[in-house]
């Protein structure tokens, strides 16, 4: 089968731009052929730079493309900032310029706003009648969508966030000079909604029965929002009685060297107060880094479902559950042989790969002559 993947792309910094990349990875794995239709920036093999989101003419060129590409199938990664203006309204064009040359769409909504303003439930509710079919991570994302965007459930597929199965990075703590220290991470680009500055506050709090344990902040802006944010999150460290048990990591963070800084962690936290399943917490899972989250819908279902750590609500409920992972090997150990299995065993890239080709394969046509697919890669 053939199939035009329309998103963002590495080198491009982005989830949705990761996501794409493991995803079409283990799908070609899988002996398919696979294009990505990306904005200028994105780069490698069968991948064409074709637009850019401020343009007017952005759905007629990724078309335009697509016809050069001849898809059996469109695959669309779906995020409000993604299609230009006004709510990226342009990909409802976009749509039913497919529709109108009978090639089948699929669209993964990476977000499904419960509140929705007026433009974004146009969308939303416009692309859930005229998309072949719809996936969602979240229960809470597919129970959005019949109720707030009338989508039909029968064209509702709940397929979870993909993670790498891999190992970690050999000799990340002595890389990165945190040898003999118990390292707490939060990594991700720096905003209100992450909760990044709640755990600086917190932390001398575990110092306190954890001497060793050591505060890493990983992240960076995207693009040049939140610069006032940052701006206070590196005055709280700086101003914190645990300052010199406090490292902040910048950087543009490429694949390796992200894979370095998650290996070299003990646990992770997630105390985000906004946002859905995380793409960081999937990178956490591949290597196996038990989590304190907070009780965001998506966070407590997949705390809940793969037993990988605590969510917390209250600052004692962060500070407990941290030393309490810090402190209690065997507790650590068995969440991240959890999040180990979870992986292999549901959500490595090559089993949400088969789960998404089921979708693809609904519309598949099928010939009452003899047809037969070839692709070498």
């Amino acid at each position: 089968m053939r199939i035009a993947y329309i998103s963002t792309f590495p080198p491009i910094e982005c989830g949705i731009a990761t996501y794409t990349q493991f995803l079409s990875e283990a799908v070609a794995r899988q002996e398919h052929e696979v294009h990505i239709i990306s904005e200028e920036g994105a780069k490698g093999h069968n991948v064409y730079p074709a637009y850019t989101k401020d343009s007017g003419s952005l759905s007629r060129d990724v078309f335009d493309m697509s016809v050069k590409v001849t898809p059996d199938l469109v695959h669309i990664q779906h995020e409000f900032g993604l299609f230009g203006g006004t709510c990226g309204i342009s990909v409802l064009d976009l749509i039913y310029r497919y529709k109108a040359s009978a090639t089948p769409v699929v669209a993964t909504f990476h977000t499904v706003l419960p509140e929705p303003n007026l433009v974004q439930h146009l969308i939303m509710s416009t692309m859930c009648r005229e998309l072949s079919a719809v996936i969602v991570h979240e229960e809470s994302h597919l129970e959005n969508l019949i109720k707030v965007y009338g989508a039909e459930k029968s064209k509702i597929h709940l397929i979870p966030h993909g993670a790498r199965d891999m190992p970690l990075v050999p000799d990340a703590k002595e890389k990165l000079g945190f040898i003999g220290k118990k390292v707490i991470l939060l990594a991700g680009y720096f905003r209100p909604s992450k909760g990044f500055d709640r755990m600086v506050d917190l932390f001398p709090r575990v110092l306190e029965k954890v001497p060793d344990a050591l505060l890493v902040v990983s992240g960076k802006m995207r693009l040049l929002e939140y610069g006032e944010y940052r701006r206070q999150l590196f005055e709280s460290i700086s101003n914190s009685p645990a300052k010199d048990h406090i490292e902040v990591l910048r950087g543009q963070f490429p694949q390796h060297t992200f894979d370095t800084i998650l290996s070299a962690s003990d646990i992770m936290l997630f105390p985000y107060t906004a946002g859905a399943q995380s793409g960081v917490m999937a990178h956490a899972m591949t290597f196996g880094k038990p989590v304190v989250t907070s009780e965001l819908p998506a966070f407590y279902d997949i705390v809940r479902k793969s037993r990988i750590g605590f969510s917390a609500t209250t600052d004692d409920e962060y500070v407990e559950a941290m030393i309490k992972l810090l402190t209690d090997d065997t507790c650590r150990e068995q969440y991240s042989s959890n999040a180990l299995n979870y992986v292999k065993n549901t959500i490595s890239w090559d089993r949400i790969a088969d789960k998404t080709f089921e979708v693809y394969q609904k519309f598949n046509p099928e010939h009452e002559c003899s047809t037969r697919y070839v692709y070498f890669g």
